[in-house]
C-alpha cells in the first residue's frame, strides 16, 4: 500500500490544489491528513488563497481516499460540511510489522506520548516542521505543512511505501529519504 501523508492545509485553496495534484501524480492508495484542514488559526498569517469553503468542496471530492485526524483548528462545525470523518484524535496504521500512530500533535506528541510499542512510529503534524527523529523506543515523523511551512522548510508531504518514508516538496521532488 502506498500512502501520502500531509498536514496543516489551513484553508489554502492554492496549496490544497497542489497537494491533490501530487496525490494524483503519486497514484497513492490513501491520503492521510493530519488535521488543521480549513481554519488558519489565530497564530498564523492567512495562507495563499485562503478559502476554507472551496477547500472543503475540493477535499469532499476525494472522500473515499482520505483518512483524517482532528487538528487543534478543526471543530464540529467543520465535520458538518466535510463528507468524511475528521474528528478522531488518532488513527493506527499497521503494515508489515510497522505501526504508525497517526495524530495531529496537539494532544499526543514527544512530550505527551500515546501508548507506543518499541519500534512504533509517532506521526504528527502541528509544528509545520518536517522531522524524522529516532527517539530510542520510537521514531517521530512529521511531514511539515502543506500551506504554512516553518523554520525554512518547504511546502511538502511524505510518501510511505514498502517501509520507506520519502519527504517531498509540492513539486514532487524528494528532499529526504528514510527507511524503517
Amino acid at each position: 500500500m502506498k500512502i501520502m501523508i500531509a498536514s496543516d492545509i489551513h484553508g489554502s485553496l492554492h496549496w490544497c490544489r497542489k497537494m491533490l495534484e501530487c496525490f494524483e501524480n503519486e497514484k497513492a492508495d490513501r491520503l492521510v491528513l493530519l488535521g488543521d484542514l480549513l481554519y488558519h488559526g489565530p497564530r498564523n498569517e492567512l495562507p495563499k488563497e485562503y478559502n476554507p469553503k472551496e477547500v472543503c468542496e475540493l477535499l469532499n471530492k476525494y472522500k473515499e481516499n482520505l483518512m483524517c485526524v482532528r487538528g487543534n483548528c478543526d471543530c464540529e462545525v467543520d465535520q458538518m460540511i466535510l463528507g468524511f470523518p475528521v474528528m478522531a484524535d488518532y488513527a493506527l496504521y499497521a503494515e508489515d510489522n510497522v505501526t504508525l500512530f497517526i495524530t495531529h500533535g496537539h494532544n499526543f506528541n514527544n512530550e505527551k506520548l500515546p501508548p507506543l510499542k518499541k519500534g512504533d512510529f509517532l506521526v504528527h503534524g502541528h509544528t509545520h516542521v518536517p522531522a524524522f527523529d529516532d527517539m530510542g523506543d520510537y521514531t517521530y515523523v512529521n511531514p511539515g505543512s502543506v500551506s504554512i511551512p516553518k523554520e525554512n522548510s518547504e511546502n511538502g508531504y511524505i510518501i510511505f511505501e514498502k517501509g520507506k518514508f520519502l519527504f517531498k516538496n509540492l513539486e514532487g521532488k524528494v528532499y529526504r529519504e528514510e527507511n524503517c
